[in-house]
């Protein structure tokens, strides 16, 4: 092989080797705000089973931004804390209502159920790749994440492959109640609307938090920073000295199959009789 060749085929190898990298760095942009495995697997270790999600204990001065977000977050998650912390939630607004579109929820809903049967046993979630989404602090629902699947998420829906498993703790261990679909922050409301009805259910994205200077974590006024404090806009959260984000994580919307009427089915969260 003469010295040209080989340079060529170097060359060409190189070639792909950075459009590789290129698209991979493309893919990676798009992905859905939740965390990757390796932080997410750091918050688990840090998270503490004394912690108390309700009381919102964020004195750990090692806790980083996206973990004391996420612990704000779960308590958002509780059930009717999420209307006191409007300022902290946008919801898309819910829409007349078309026979298409609830024959599209109907077909969502029953191929949602035959997705997540198998996982009724949370082992075979554990075993299929979902990790627990905090796990040592208490929360009404547990999220059993794929972030393969959020991944996928963010370019195609198959509404047997949801982000998450939502979980109720049991004697057995975890049962069984919902799934949650995500999207990308970015996504429009017709993009949407495109995989979930707006008509049937409503889908929402955790905004406006101000953290506080880093160093002063451990003694920060939690009721004014996170998601849960009065702070709810940049200059507010300028002038108090703390770091705005606009929104976290991305869209998300919860579904619970197993309930016998669409508007509990699309429930914000689940019913507990």
């Amino acid at each position: 092989m003469s010295v040209r060749s080989t340079a060529i085929q170097i060359a060409a190898k190189a070639g792909m080797l950075v459009g590789a990298l290129l698209v991979f760095t493309i893919l990676l942009a798009a992905l859905p705000s939740h965390r990757p495995p390796v932080l997410q697997a750091l918050a688990q270790e840090s998270s503490s089973p004394a912690a108390n999600a309700e009381h919102g204990s964020m004195s750990d001065m090692n806790m980083s931004d996206e973990h004391v977000s996420e612990k704000t977050a779960v308590h958002d998650m509780t059930p009717g804390h999420h209307d006191a912390h409007s300022q902290h939630m946008t919801m898309t607004a819910m829409r007349e209502q078309t026979p298409e579109d609830i024959e599209r929820a109907k077909t969502v809903v029953a191929q949602l159920r035959a997705g997540m049967e198998k996982y009724r046993d949370y082992h075979a979630a554990l075993n299929d790749g979902f990790r627990i989404f905090l796990p040592n602090i208490r929360q009404p629902e547990y999220h059993f994440t794929s972030y393969r699947n959020g991944f996928l998420e963010a370019f195609t829906f198959d509404p047997a492959r949801p982000t998450s498993l939502l979980y109720r703790k049991s004697s057995a261990g975890y049962e069984l109640v919902g799934a949650m679909y995500t999207m990308p922050k970015r996504a429009s409301e017709a993009q949407l609307d495109s995989r979930i009805p707006l008509s049937v259910a409503m889908w929402h994205l955790h905004t406006n938090l101000c953290m506080p200077p880093r160093a002063q974590l451990r003694n920060a006024d939690w009721t004014k920073f996170g998601l849960k404090g009065s702070i709810a806009s940049q200059d507010a959260c300028d002038a108090a000295g703390g770091r705005f984000r606009p929104s976290i994580f991305g869209w998300m919307v919860h579904v619970y199959p197993y309930e016998d009427s669409l508007d509990k089915i699309f429930a914000m969260h689940h019913h507990m009789d």
